[in-house]
């Protein structure tokens, strides 16, 4: 079996969705250079949907992929539902990622609610602060 399934290999290969987005509503950065691996994910919002959104990933393949796929998954849809997706999710999409990865698929869910929070904070939203999670206690960059 290959360490990598097709969709991982074509998103890194063809990675959607890369690039900066000029005055973004919400950017969120994630990861750590001690680690390896930092997403930044930038969001342009029109009323509640993400009409585009863009990546800069440093890292591997994984990362790269599983910010690709995140993007595919949140483009066009309302920012409730851009919250909602899991690592699972991302993983699933991408037909699986080895179990040493899976920071991968964490990171690009952190990505993307650092950069909804960031929205929400430049814009005086009130949210559901438990929604967001502290990078203190992020699993990736804290690892022993």
């Amino acid at each position: 079996m290959a360490l990598y399934s097709e969709k991982v290999m074509d998103h890194f290969t063809h990675p959607r969705n890369v690039g900066v987005i000029e005055n973004a509503d919400g950017v969120g950065e994630v990861g750590n250079a001690k680690c390896g691996d930092i997403m930044k994910i930038y969001l342009k919002i029109d009323g509640d949907i993400i009409s585009d959104v863009k990546f800069e990933t440093f890292g591997c393949g994984s990362a790269i992929a599983s910010s690709s796929m995140a993007t595919e998954m949140i483009k066009g849809k309302p920012l409730s539902e851009a919250l909602q997706l899991s690592n699972k999710a991302v993983a699933e999409a991408l037909d699986g990622l080895p179990a040493h990865k899976m920071h991968c698929s964490v990171l690009a869910e952190e990505a993307i609610k650092s950069a909804v929070k960031d929205y929400y904070d430049k814009n005086g939203i009130d949210y559901d602060k438990s929604q967001f999670p502290d990078c203190a206690s992020c699993v990736h960059c804290h690892e022993s």
